[in-house]
């Protein structure tokens, strides 16, 4: 039934002050159509002909980046048109430019009241949200926004945002794959997705994302640094050093990507690449972008560039928040709350280490949380875990402020950063200061250069008096050794013979367990005189990824040994590795990083280690644990001393079966094997601390007397 005249002036009028100008153009025309001397149709037309003209011209200073003149004229427009969507979007648009969070919201959600359908100003809304943290008010938002538009791909790719920083990875997955299907081109999209994928795991899908999204953008330098970590993380490690190489070639000043990159030649033991960058790897990270820590520590051993790496790259990643000072505790407490700090509470080398300790803290002096931000797990290791601790906490879901914030309200004395600089370490809780008293324990060797850690857990050996220059942090020193044992490891009593290991019924077996990339050109070169010296002897190394295998048989040839001699063996479980120790004679150790954990199993297992003291804290690992086991004769002071050791002890079975025999005798009394004894000395560590704090007086160095 058709509508008079005045009722369609009326509902073009109402289109109008809605901002539906297209519609109720049709409506003026149709009605000048019908009668070209119509005045309120006329009037209506040019008033719409000067808003358009007003709101292109509004449009234009937005794109011309003259913000402040359109939040004026803006405002003003808005307040002669306050039914207009459109204006109060684009206000919302320049104030969040303009860093005005709080009149960015304001403006957004009046567009959306005003328009529940336009789409874009609920994504505008939520991405205001993402920016200051909000982010279960951003993720209503971009779901309002699908729903008014399913077919929105920048929506979904905007969910998948927010889902990730809120560790919904599952969901993030699902919404970047809902962007990608609508927009096959999105590149971003492809990124994000990459890197999800590779956080779940799933490195092949990561690096399949990664690869298509060159197709897209085939300079992208970043994108090659990406898909070189997941290739890498599926063990292709030659094509993932190719992608770093790309990387590079684009974008030479990527310093952290070289460093991932020499890290790599490490792990596949390219001594040739490693040499042929001396010179770079000895300024790497000083100067220009910072390098992660981690990735220097087995390429040299110079405590001073890594104090210098470590305190860069904390302040180039790692931004410091304004937090309010803790209200100082009216009275001692009764029991210390202390917080561990891990994404490893499971089948992990640390928690090997650090089991045992959380079963034996003093329930009357301390009150023992972990914090688990790692992967779900449901192994021993993680029910040791849950079973030592008075509160386990699993906030792998949460934010780094709100971890820090929980721990606050758990009223968290000290929290114990269990991780430093290693992979998925998240030192981003301990700049939002989760407790009064903070300490780096255990996970990483050396100082993590962070203003916000207060003490490192060393010993005298590890970090020698005169030493502290080389750390951020104040010292802790336990009297014999900082690494924990477990002393209830059970080691397999089935009968092991050599045969079933692949090694010979006779001759010398020299083993060293260590990760490839520990594993050096210096002691390789010496490992190889010692089999050409020692008659009938081999070389046991852990099992290493194929490349590396290939290096070093092939280094091995380049030293006339033949590569038979070396012999790489499999995965077993724990007890039956400690077992398997009883058929190797000697453990040799490697340099700039030495073994930790599996130092710690071979004299667990009666093998005796022979060490070089570097000058670092991961150098002098193993001299920690010999001091503390009562074998300080096995620690080598030079290069030319540790072949030396190694061979006298070869050469003379009796001598070794001798040393054999005192580390069986001393492994029932010694400090490193009393986890009773350490943990005592531990809690006594964080009692000072604590003590000093209540007191008032800064951190300070402190020696924990046996």
């Amino acid at each position: 039934m058709p509508i008079s005249p005045d009722n369609a002036i009326k509902q073009a009028e109402a289109l109008a002050r809605r901002g539906e100008t297209q519609q109720a153009r049709q409506l003026y025309q149709a009605l000048l159509e019908k009668n070209p001397a119509d005045l309120k149709a006329k009037e209506g037309l040019a008033a719409l002909d000067q808003r358009s003209a007003q709101f292109k011209a509004l449009t234009a200073l937005y794109q011309k980046g003259d913000l402040a003149a359109v939040v004026e004229q803006g405002e003003r427009l808005a307040r002669q048109h306050p039914g207009i969507a459109f204006l109060h979007n684009l206000l919302g648009n320049a104030n969040a430019a303009l860093g005005r969070s709080d009149a960015a919201i304001g403006s957004y959600v009046e567009a959306v009241r005003l328009r529940p359908d336009i789409a874009e100003a609920h994504v505008n809304l939520g991405k205001t949200f993402s920016q200051l943290g909000r982010l279960h008010d951003a993720i209503s938002c971009f779901r309002n926004a699908v729903r008014v538009r399913p077919g929105y791909a920048d929506a979904h790719y905007s969910l998948g945002v927010a889902l990730h920083m809120l560790k919904r990875e599952a969901e993030a997955v699902a919404a970047y794959q809902q962007a990608i299907a609508i927009r096959p081109d999105f590149a971003e999209a492809y990124d994000n997705l990459g890197i999800v994928l590779r956080g779940l795991g799933r490195f092949e899908e990561a690096a399949a994302c990664f690869k298509h999204e060159l197709t897209l953008r085939p300079k992208n330098a970043g994108t090659y640094v990406h898909l070189g970590i997941a290739l890498g993380k599926a063990g292709r490690l030659p094509e993932s050093n190719a992608a770093f190489a790309e990387a590079l070639a684009l974008q030479p000043n990527l310093v952290d990507t070289h460093g991932q990159k020499l890290f790599q030649a490490a792990t596949i033991c390219d001594w040739t690449t490693l040499a042929a960058e001396a010179d770079k790897i000895a300024t790497l990270g000083l100067e220009g972008p910072a390098v992660r820590p981690f990735v220097m520590l087995p390429l040299e051993d110079q405590p001073v560039r890594h104090r210098i790496r470590a305190e860069r790259f904390t302040k180039e990643r790692f931004t410091l928040p304004e937090i309010g000072p803790f209200a100082h505790p009216p009275a001692r407490p009764e029991r210390i709350r202390i917080g561990y700090f891990s994404a490893n509470f499971h089948d992990h080398a640390v928690m090997y280490l650090l089991a045992r300790i959380l079963e034996l803290h003093d329930r009357a002096r301390f009150e023992v949380h972990a914090y688990s931000y790692g992967p779900e797990a449901n192994d021993e290791m993680r029910r040791r875990a849950r079973n030592a601790v008075a509160f386990f906490h699993d906030v792998r879901g949460s934010g780094h402020r709100e971890i820090a914030e929980l721990a606050r309200k758990d009223g968290i004395d000290i929290a114990i950063d269990l991780m430093g600089h290693t992979e998925n370490a998240q030192p981003e809780i301990f700049a939002h200061r989760a407790a009064p008293i903070q300490i780096h324990y255990l996970g990483y060797p050396g100082t993590t250069g962070a203003p916000f850690i207060d003490y490192l857990i060393a010993d005298g050996t590890t970090v020698p008096q005169g030493h502290e220059e080389h750390y951020s942090e104040k010292i802790i020193r336990l009297p014999h050794t900082y690494l924990p044992s477990d002393d209830g490891r059970e080691i397999s009593v089935s009968a092991m013979t050599r045969q079933e290991m692949g090694l010979p019924e006779q001759g010398v077996v020299f083993c060293c367990f260590n990760n490839s990339y520990k594993i050096g050109l210096a002691e390789f070169g010496i490992w190889m005189r010692l089999l050409a010296e020692v008659e009938g002897s081999v070389l046991w190394l852990a099992a290493a990824n194929e490349w590396a295998r290939a290096n070093l048989r092939k280094a091995a040839e380049a030293k006339n040994i033949d590569p038979g001699r070396i012999i790489f063996a499999q995965r077993l479980s724990m007890a039956e590795h400690l077992a398997r120790h009883r058929l190797a004679d000697l453990f040799l150790d490697t340099f700039h990083y030495n073994a930790h954990s599996t130092a710690s199993d071979a004299l667990w297992a009666g093998l005796p280690v022979v060490t070089l003291a570097g000058r670092g804290f991961s150098a002098r690992v193993v001299a920690s644990l010999l001091n503390a086991v009562g074998l300080p004769e096995l620690i080598a002071h030079s290069a030319d001393e540790y072949e030396r050791l190694a061979l006298a002890l070869a050469r003379e079975p009796n001598k070794l079966a001798a040393l054999k025999t005192r580390l069986a005798g001393l492994k029932k009394h010694a400090p490193l094997f009393d986890s009773r004894r350490f943990t005592r000395h531990l809690e006594d560590g964080y009692a000072e601390a604590y003590r000093r704090y209540f007191d008032g007086a800064p951190p300070a160095n402190i020696d924990v007397a046996d």
